[in-house]
């Protein structure tokens, strides 16, 4: 499949690159690595010059300075690339890097970003890039937060909505259900907002079993998580409990859970510190 990833020099783009590298897709990714020059943003030559007797670069240095490390970047990405097996291409652009994510991912590829940038005058890199990306791409989104390890174990967020049938759909096709001869692990939430009528509960359990046995099907290991209460709060707390790898979920969800997935869950899930995300469109 084809993967977007936004490279800034930082740690934090090389877990991106390097998770890539980890991920047990079905079929190899084509790497396209955006690394952009944004100008506007760079217009803060005190943030990348402590004041020292009153001296200020030129925008001429500091154009210069982004297109060096450019350049290093690009070279790191392709050594890079090499070393970790991965068919791709690098690529330097100009303007905001959420722009040329989006505008190379299309409505087809995965786009792949680390949850922060460098600091002071790179904030412009990757800082707040996955809270824009998330926001704005209609393609799946993988936010990476921590150093790169193959993912064992899966949390996936579901409420029987078209954007969680999207989210199944792509751990069913996309990814293989084993690493190593050993099945995937499946942590198989829905939240259910209230219990009040039977009806609800059994259709919450009848869901959890459906997915679950798809999930089965093709190789993976599931456990199953009916939640009860605020979907936000029930879905932290079982990411607090089993500590997955990678959480999986929808770009939109339904009634109570809407306002988690929307507006949202998957942002507050990107936000979260501890673990990596991939929201699905």
């Amino acid at each position: 499949m084809k993967v977007v990833i936004g490279i800034d020099g930082s740690k934090y783009s090389e877990w991106a690159l390097d998770w890539v590298g980890r991920i047990p897709f079905r079929s190899a990714p084509r790497v396209t690595a955006i690394h952009s020059i944004d100008l506007n943003s760079a217009r803060v030559p005190a943030l990348t010059y402590p004041s020292v007797s009153g001296y200020e670069p030129d925008m001429g240095e500091v154009i210069h300075l982004l297109e060096s490390r450019a350049k290093q970047v690009e070279l790191g990405t392709k050594k890079r690339l090499g070393e970790l097996g991965l068919t791709g291409s690098v690529r330097v652009e100009q303007g905001p890097i959420a722009q040329a994510l989006l505008k190379h991912a299309g409505d087809t590829a995965l786009i792949v970003v680390g949850s922060r940038g460098l600091d002071a005058l790179d904030r412009f890199m990757l800082g707040s890039v996955s809270t824009a990306v998330t926001l704005h791409a209609t393609t799946p989104v993988l936010i990476v937060k921590e150093p790169p390890h193959s993912p064992r174990r899966i949390l996936f967020a579901t409420d029987g909505s078209a954007s969680s049938g999207k989210a199944l759909q792509f751990l069913l096709k996309r990814f293989k259900a084993t690493a190593d001869g050993k099945p995937l692990v499946i942590l198989l939430v829905h939240v259910m907002p209230f219990l009040r009528y039977t009806a609800v509960k059994e259709a919450g359990e009848q869901l959890l079993a459906q997915e679950a046995a798809k999930l089965e099907k093709v190789g993976y290991r599931v456990r199953q998580f009916p939640q009860v209460g605020p979907a936000a709060e029930e879905i932290m707390k079982v990411v607090n409990l089993e500590q997955p790898d990678l959480i999986v979920t929808g770009a939109k969800g339904l009634s109570a859970v809407a306002r988690f997935l929307q507006g949202s869950v998957s942002l507050k899930l990107v936000q979260q510190p501890a673990c990596s995300v991939l929201v699905v469109r």
